[in-house]
């Protein structure tokens, strides 16, 4: 948010195909869709958007520095309206970093499950400590 109408973001040098660019040449009308997958929220921004060349105060706001990518110019959308919409058939998705700390306790209680299997194999004397029963 660079003001209280004004979403900005970087470009980036990508595949080449400018399309955002070759759109808004020709119509400055835009539309954002904002999902959050995990809250099952989604958020509709209508508005206007511009393309901005070779100002690096406005890049220097708008890129992260541990992001790699080069960017190559920024685009500016003004809000002029923005409504939440239905959370019907949004699905929930997890990043994995949220599903490796939901699963967790899990996975180390499998792991304490197949050691103590893997002891009591080897205490029958069955000869398969390890991997699972046939």
């Amino acid at each position: 948010m660079l003001d209280d109408r004004t979403l900005g973001f970087a470009d980036f040098a990508g595949n080449k195909q400018y399309i955002t660019i070759s759109n808004l040449a020709g119509n400055d009308r835009a539309y954002l869709f904002l999902l959050d997958f995990a809250n099952r929220q989604r958020i509709k921004v209508w508005g206007r958007a511009r393309v901005v060349e070779n100002d690096p105060a406005l890049m220097e706001k708008l890129i992260d520095p541990a992001y790699r990518a080069r960017p190559e110019r920024a685009v500016l959308f003004t809000i002029e309206a923005w409504d939440i919409n239905c959370s019907q058939h949004i699905t929930e998705r997890y990043t994995q970093g949220k599903i490796a700390v939901a699963t967790a306790g899990l996975r180390e209680r499998i792991a304490a499950l197949e050691a103590e299997n893997a002891r009591l194999r080897a205490s029958q004397g069955t000869g398969q400590e390890t991997g699972p029963a046939p």
